[in-house]
């Protein structure tokens, strides 16, 4: 699967990795039941409607796309506990080298996957993955802003788009996308060096 990224965009967007209907279509976010593109057009982040076909265009609107882990897999129980370990050093680099000003993780599994490193902890995620299930009342906590930043990017966490996602209303997925996008209006580049 192909980022879509370049030097100095407003939002990269980071998911788990890539579905099988991703990888063999090789665009992001394509499988028939994600809600990602409609919710990145409803909330004005991107410009105008767009499908997962258009995903080499974000750049254009100073947007990318990348994953955690680059091998597709029917879920994320198929992939192992060391992958998400290596996943997050490929991303590291790929912050680093980029500089978002924001970086949106898709999913509250995918923060829960680097939070630990984050922590400066690399081997408390190691052999292990992270828990999929958020215990109730704290789903909606755990979306938005985080107190942390990677190489100067702040973090912002989204709900999962995936049709598979009944933790999350359409409703609540759009709030959390408007939120990002006016958070992403007032965040300054720059501020931490």
């Amino acid at each position: 699967m192909k980022d879509r990224i370049r030097p100095g965009l407003r939002v990269l967007f980071v998911g788990i990795n890539p579905g099988v209907r991703s990888a063999i279509t090789g665009h992001h976010f394509a499988g028939y039941s994600n809600r990602f593109w409609k919710l990145l057009s409803d909330s004005r982040l991107a410009p105008e409607p767009i499908t997962y076909e258009d995903d080499d265009r974000l750049p254009e609107w100073d947007l990318g796309i990348t994953n955690l882990i680059a091998r597709p897999s029917p879920g994320i129980n198929d992939l192992r506990p060391a992958e998400y370990l290596e996943g997050w050093k490929v991303l590291d680099g790929k912050i680093r080298r980029y500089r978002p000003g924001v970086v949106a993780l898709v999913g509250v599994t995918v923060y829960r996957a680097i939070q630990p490193l984050l922590d400066g902890a690399p081997s408390a995620a190691a052999g292990r993955r992270p828990a999929a299930a958020t215990p109730a009342g704290t789903r909606l906590s755990v979306v938005g802003p985080q107190p942390v930043t990677i190489h100067c990017a702040r973090v912002f966490v989204l709900p999962n788009p995936s049709g598979r996602n009944a933790n999350f209303t359409y409703a609540e997925m759009l709030e959390a996308f408007l939120r990002l996008r006016r958070w992403t209006e007032q965040v300054r580049r720059g501020y931490c060096g």
